[in-house]
């Protein structure tokens, strides 16, 4: 029996987790301050700098924020069959690093400017970094832990609190410095953040304890037409660049990509479920896909933040806090701050709620998560309506955050741990950009209702009227997503669910799986 390298680091644990898990915290943590650093401004800098109009404004951000969320399904693939976890994120990285940096570079402003075509690369260099980190570090935190084991959901919290903690940060110092001293500072801020999550993970290596390496190191060293292939894949990278500069500037084509590939994603994995795994890893498939399509709402109506809230906020909602006018951009750190202080609490709620039995099932949490963004909306309506003509109380931007924040909270962890869970070994990271690819869907669809917001003359009145569409109709779809819950619950088959085995000649630690009272050894990795 081969010995555990790892044994030894296996046991040095911070709050009960591998230090692995903290690693992975911070490195996401910086990523995510670059992020929602840029993301705070971007429909400002849109708008004010480049002079789009709401309507198009917004049709750009959600096709830009929608390409980010669908390029993690290519990175993860490239990491599950050749790159490895750990390699794709550090590649993306890098990426990510460029693409902010380049965002620093502003000029005049127009459309007519030479620079916008150095705004549309960044955004590429910045989508497709993140199609190759994305997915695969959330997958990195799920390969640290053995599937059954109650720590997992709490892993995930923690790390989706280290995601917070940098969009919080980001929000804050990039927002304010863009909007007070130039995007330049703004954008400038984000790229020092990316830089610095790069260096963690760089330096963090040897805790992750040999997790996310490449199935096959010797595949990515064998040449083809000269370079290694491995080199090869990195080339296919900034080839991507260029055709995503192309997509970024024809949203329509964006709309189109999301359809096909869609229904080209879902059609491979059901062909894989019914035609290669046992009936109940085959349920289990589809479980995931019920949970990943009820997910689109949700992230339709919850972007907004970025987009047509973040604009309502800045021309129709009275910013002042004890005398200080906040800049609208740092409104989009309430969502984040509120996840630092809430988070805690749902991780130990969900846990003390399982060990007794009384947990609801994921199903119900997502049905809860969708009633409740519908509910920010209709909230922030009946606050405008008390104002009438006069400027929104900031009360209310408060309220809709505090509300689409628990909603995150019952949906969006829970959903990255049930990815994992449900998946098999060697398709985690296409079921995890799977669900980046309902995020993707979810987000193009809250830049055509931000655009909606825009339409007929715009005004609160246009805005408050979609807000009311849209939060009806999620806390209807959510109703009956509650009434559902418990079929899906069958279809997760929790009650078999096995743990992977380490293997003996794997490297990512987690392990190929074997028989032990299922056919998970027909599912070996290639």
């Amino acid at each position: 029996m081969s010995m555990n390298p790892y044994a030894a680091e296996e046991q040095k644990t911070i709050l009960g987790h591998p230090r692995g898990l903290f690693v992975l915290f911070f490195a996401e943590m910086w990523e995510r301050f670059s992020y929602y650093g840029m993301r705070a401004l971007l429909i400002f800098y849109l708008v004010k700098h480049w002079m789009f109009s709401d309507q198009d404004a917004s049709v750009i951000y959600g096709a830009y924020t929608a390409l980010v969320y669908i390029a993690p399904v290519v990175g993860g693939y490239l990491a599950d069959r050749y790159l490895g976890q750990r390699k794709a994120v550090l590649y993306g990285a890098v990426l990510l690093t460029f693409g902010h940096f380049l965002m620093a570079f502003e000029g005049d402003g127009g459309q007519s400017a030479a620079e916008i075509n150095l705004f549309w690369l960044a955004l590429s260099f910045i989508i497709v970094g993140s199609g190759f980190l994305k997915a695969n570090i959330s997958v990195m935190v799920g390969q640290l832990y053995p599937r059954t084991d109650i720590r997992r959901d709490p892993a995930y919290t923690i790390f989706y609190m280290g995601i917070n903690l940098g969009a919080a940060l980001g929000a804050l110092i990039a927002g304010y410095l863009g909007e007070t001293y130039g995007w330049a500072w703004g954008f400038g801020a984000a790229g020092v953040g990316m830089l610095l999550g790069l260096v963690v993970f760089v330096l963090g290596k040897p805790l992750l304890m040999g997790r996310g390496e490449s199935r096959d190191p010797a595949r990515l060293a064998q040449p083809v037409m000269g370079l290694r292939f491995e080199w090869l894949l990195y080339l296919l990278g900034i080839a991507a660049v260029g055709v995503v500069w192309f997509l970024i500037q024809h949203q329509k084509m964006v709309g189109y990509l999301l359809g096909i590939s869609g229904a080209l994603l879902i059609g491979y994995v059901m062909f894989f479920a019914v035609f290669k795994l046992d009936r109940e890893a085959r349920n289990r498939i589809i479980a995931a896909l019920i949970l990943i399509v009820g997910s689109i709402l949700f992230w339709s109506l919850f972007e907004q933040a970025g987009a047509s809230l973040n604009l309502f906020t800045d021309r129709s909602v009275d910013r002042h806090v004890f005398g200080w006018e906040i800049k609208a951009s740092m409104f989009q750190s309430l969502n984040s701050l509120y996840i630092i202080i809430l988070a805690p609490v749902f991780a130990i709620l969900w846990l003390w709620l399982a060990k007794r039995g009384w947990e609801p099932s994921t199903p119900a949490k997502f049905s809860i998560g969708v009633m409740l963004v519908g509910a920010g909306f209709l909230v922030l309506v009946a606050g405008a309506n008390t104002t009438g003509s006069a400027a929104t109380s900031v009360l209310f931007i408060f309220l809709i955050y505090l509300l689409h924040t628990m909603g995150e909270l019952c949906l969006s962890p829970v959903g990255l741990s049930a990815m994992n869970r449900l998946a098999p070994a060697h398709m985690a990271s296409l079921i995890m950009g799977s669900w980046f690819f309902a995020s993707a869907t979810g987000n193009f669809a809250a830049g055509l209702i931000s655009a909606a917001t825009g339409g007929e003359g715009g005004g609160v009145a246009r805005v408050m009227e979609v807000y009311s569409n849209v939060g009806w109709l999620a806390v209807g779809v959510g109703i009956l997503m509650l009434l559902v819950s418990p079929l899906i619950r069958r279809l997760m088959h929790l009650d078999t669910l096995q743990d992977d085995e380490p293997s003996l000649a794997g490297q990512d630690g987690i392990g190929e799986p074997i028989a032990a009272g299922t056919r998970l050894d027909e599912e070996r990795r290639p």
